[in-house]
């Protein structure tokens, strides 16, 4: 949650019963909390967050225009005692910050994705020169058209550290194809994970606020499969979402180049679960085979 968010962003929200939210907030936070466990956040620390949190969403989301938010009213929103509201003000407030080598990596890779003269007649990325004369597409004049704050083989040494791209017998630079799905160590992965769950979970709460929906959120889903047919299901989506998310990108990417810039952002994302009697499928011990 952004704490410098304006108030009217929010619009007016319809009433919500509490208990209407229990049995979907616990379906919600299951796989948090299993997270949670699994990464050793205990519950003392975790209760701190969402204490910190409610303080701090109270404080910035629920003022009241043209009048000052006081601790009394923070702490009757949030049923927090108004000594530690007054303690928390302004404590362990979530911005939207991007770390900078997460933002130039995913523009470069989203560059090499979407411009002609960087994909196939298919749309794939091409492999790149190191360098080129005359301006010609290489991964030199990839890096340079995003950024020259960064030499284009510090990017490229990187990339290969971090296993982003190879280089092929002809001595052109590859993109892997997992390059835009962290894994591993990589940090990327827990960005996305606050960015992308944050985005779903804000126009969900948007939907069921308003009289109306403002967000598309929607979801094919079927229930009763056989382990086959839903891993078969499964990769089948894949590809039809990988599809998806390409021409969104390329879309984008052209448009950027005549935008005139601003403060507003866009996220277009797409999720696929599968899960057996037991849970989420681990497929080195599925028992479906291969569809």
């Amino acid at each position: 949650m952004n704490a410098k968010s304006p108030k009217s962003k929010l619009g007016s929200p319809a009433p919500i019963a509490a208990a209407k939210l229990h049995a979907p907030l616990a379906r919600m936070l299951r796989p948090l909390v299993r997270l949670c466990v699994r990464g050793g956040m205990t519950f003392p620390a975790l209760t701190q967050l969402l204490r910190e949190l409610y303080v701090n969403v109270a404080e910035h989301d629920f003022a009241l225009e043209g009048k000052e938010q006081t601790d009394s009213r923070v702490s009757l929103l949030t049923g927090i005692h108004r000594k530690e509201v007054a303690r928390l003000r302004g404590a362990g407030a979530p911005v939207n910050a991007v770390p900078a080598t997460l933002s130039r990596t995913s523009a470069i890779i989203a560059r090499w994705l979407a411009a002609p003269e960087f994909t196939d007649a298919k749309g794939d990325p091409l492999p790149l020169p190191r360098t080129a004369d005359g301006g010609a597409p290489s991964f030199e004049t990839l890096v340079e058209s995003i950024t020259k704050d960064v030499r284009p083989r510090a990017v490229l040494d990187e990339w290969l550290d971090r296993k982003l791209v190879t280089v092929n017998d002809d001595d052109e630079i590859m993109l892997v194809e997992e390059a835009f799905v962290p894994h591993g160590d990589d940090d990327r992965k827990w960005h996305y994970l606050g960015r992308n769950l944050h985005d779903h979970v804000a126009a969900a709460e948007m939907n069921v606020s308003s009289a109306t929906p403002r967000f598309l959120e929607r979801a094919v889903h079927y229930d009763g499969l056989s382990a086959k047919l839903a891993k078969r299901l499964e990769g089948r989506s894949r590809e039809l979402a990988m599809e998806a998310l390409k021409v969104a990108n390329r879309e984008a990417n052209r448009a950027l180049a005549k935008d005139k810039g601003g403060d507003y952002r866009w996220n277009f994302g797409i999720y696929i679960y599968r899960e057996g009697p037991d849970g989420p499928v681990d497929d080195d011990a599925d028992e479906g085979g291969a569809a």
